[in-house]
């Protein structure tokens, strides 16, 4: 399992150099609303005043991972470039398609 800040970081770790990388080229692709859903389990930690954790449940998972309570969580991501003037902009982004990506 992973927790779900990771899962979010990563995504935004991967279109942050899919950004980066986009080529000079006249195609490009504006960002739409990124959608995800994950299985995740919940960890409260420290009794009521604790820290609550949510954990993606990985596809592989194993079987004491589905012997735990587990939820259906989806959520809607808009991406935004901000400056540092705090004004916003629409994201594109262009490249070649990557092995796996779909």
């Amino acid at each position: 399992m992973i927790e779900l800040t990771e899962v979010i970081r990563e995504l935004r770790n991967q279109l942050s150099t899919a950004l980066a990388e986009a080529g000079p080229g006249p195609l490009r692709f504006e960002l739409g609303p990124v959608e995800i859903e994950a299985t995740i389990t919940v960890d409260r930690t420290g009794g009521a005043g604790g820290k609550v954790t949510f954990w993606v449940v990985e596809a592989h998972a194993d079987a004491s991972v589905a012997s735990s309570h587990t939820h259906r969580v989806s959520l809607t991501l808009q991406p935004t470039l901000v400056d540092p003037d705090g004004a916003h902009h629409r994201v594109l982004i262009a490249g070649d398609e990557v092995n796996g990506e779909r």
